[in-house]
């Protein structure tokens, strides 16, 4: 009985190294050409560095990450995010025709293999892009549907409405079957179809086997929840050290009870950073209601930080992936229209919070794509870069180290002034002033104004822009981080 409820427990827990680590996702065809590939050798790739578009390959591949790991290891990186490497005939690979072989163009399973090996040496860890609502027209199960129609075993395999198939259709008109967003490249799997659970199921635990450390879960709020419980289960049971972790935008409290994902894409914590940072400088044409970009005052801020921790459990909290971008919107610093001081106090912000923070490829290089396709350029390898982040990524990441992770959860934050925020960790607070905490900092968003502060604090330990230490004053897009216990 005992062994039982252990086993019970740790499917139901999430993975105590999440919250230690420091996360940065790639696009495989747009980080870094290694010309290692031989089935690359006579292909007809973009020019690296041309305008990224939906149609067309760049080149990138896994031997080319394996080349950046120096470069990502210096910027404090941990863990690895790798959005789709199946076979696929779009370049990010979200149409997946075989999920049991890396794409040839990204180097085949052998370079994954390596790219695993390269990185565990290094004490890296590495995940990958689970797509397992939908597949792509050319997926095996649905190509025998378009050769033999009604009379293909594969039949309950997907959600088929009327025959015949019709997979060439434009987007948005009845094909015949269920699709991603009515996008007819996309069927969807019947995943209430018990071969598509045990094929699917197969092919986590296939690549778990080689030795990946977890599954970034596509669009799964689009999958029954029964399916996910099983999942974790077929998984936990077996591996309960992998990250199991959802692409939820908003309130995931359904799928954090333990029953299924340890953690989401924690995007409410990007969206708001980058609106308090802002100001009123802030580009809001890109229009998603579940990643909303309108100035925020500090209350608002504020309260949708304590909000969104308050849903979860402390140990759900430590295993999020906090983001400010992705693939899938504009990059950060094209929100806050180029303005770098900005992107520095929202990336200090995101180095704050409990859970593991996910810098997108590029942000280092100041890169400034616009909505996809635009935020999935090649990264600039070989371009002199008029903002160069390295250093300050890397201060981030030894910042976080010297942090007690654990009572990053207890930050506490204040509105001081319009454009002021002090947070401080309550674990030693005392007696005589609301600032008297042993990590206090404060974040001046004003483009124009100082920010006056307590003048019995100690030297900073950690400082964004310029603090004025005679003065007690904090410069206009600056932030400081004290610790009095130094």
């Amino acid at each position: 009985m005992q062994s039982c409820m252990h086993q019970k427990d740790l499917i139901c827990q999430p993975p105590t190294w999440v919250g230690a680590s420091i996360v940065y996702q790639i696009i495989p065809d747009r980080f870094r050409r290694s010309g290692l590939v031989k089935d690359q050798k006579y292909l007809a790739f973009q020019p690296w560095g041309c305008n990224p578009s939906k149609q067309g390959f760049h080149g990138g591949d896994l031997y080319g990450v394996i080349d950046g790991l120096d470069h990502l290891q210096g910027l404090g990186i941990t863990c690895i995010y790798l959005t789709p490497i199946f076979s696929s005939a779009a370049n990010h690979r979200y149409h997946t025709y075989d999920y049991f072989q890396v794409d040839p163009i990204l180097g085949g399973n052998d370079a994954l293999f390596a790219l695993i090996d390269a990185m565990h040496s290094r004490g890296m860890r590495i995940i990958l892009d689970g797509v397992f609502n939908h597949c792509s027209r050319g997926f095996w199960a649905f190509h025998h549907l378009l050769e033999n129609g009604e009379s293909s075993p594969y039949r309950d395999w997907f959600h088929i409405h009327s025959w015949p198939l019709k997979p060439y259709l434009d987007h948005g008109q009845d094909c015949g079957y269920s699709c991603w967003w009515n996008d007819p490249a996309l069927p969807k799997f019947n995943h209430d179809h018990p071969p598509v659970r045990d094929y699917l199921f197969r092919v986590a635990s296939y690549w778990l086997e080689h030795g990946i450390d977890g599954w970034r879960l596509d669009v799964p709020d689009e999958i029954p929840l029964d399916f996910w419980a099983e999942f974790r289960i077929h998984v936990k049971t077996k591996y309960p050290n992998v990250w199991i972790l959802g692409e939820i935008w908003g309130d995931a409290r359904p799928w954090l009870q333990g029953e299924h994902f340890d953690g989401v894409m924690n995007y409410r914590i990007g969206w708001g950073s980058l609106c308090w940072v802002a100001g009123k400088k802030l580009s809001s044409s890109f229009v998603n209601p579940s990643y909303p970009l309108k100035p925020l005052r500090g209350e608002d801020f504020i309260d949708l930080l304590e909000t969104t921790f308050c849903w979860y459990r402390e140990e759900i909290n430590q295993s999020q992936l906090n983001l400010l971008d992705s693939h899938d919107v504009p990059r950060a610093l094209n929100t806050l229209e180029g303005d770098i001081e900005a992107l520095k106090l929202a990336l200090f912000i995101l180095f704050l919070q409990p859970g593991a923070p996910c810098i997108y490829y590029g942000t280092e290089a100041g890169l400034l794509g616009g909505e996809e396709p635009n935020c999935r350029e090649c990264f600039p390898w070989d371009e002199s870069w008029n903002n160069d982040l390295r250093c300050f990524i890397h201060s981030l990441a030894c910042l976080r180290k010297i942090l007690p992770l654990g009572l990053l959860k207890d930050m506490k934050w204040e509105v001081i002034s319009e454009d002021g925020l002090y947070g401080c960790l309550s674990h030693e607070s005392c007696a005589n002033s609301r600032y008297e905490k042993s990590i206090a900092v404060f974040i001046n968003r004003s483009r124009r104004s100082g920010l006056k502060i307590p003048n019995h604090l100690f030297e900073p330990i950690f400082l964004i822009g310029e603090f004025k230490s005679i003065k007690m004053e904090l410069a206009p897009q600056s932030a400081v981080l004290f610790d009095r216990n130094t």
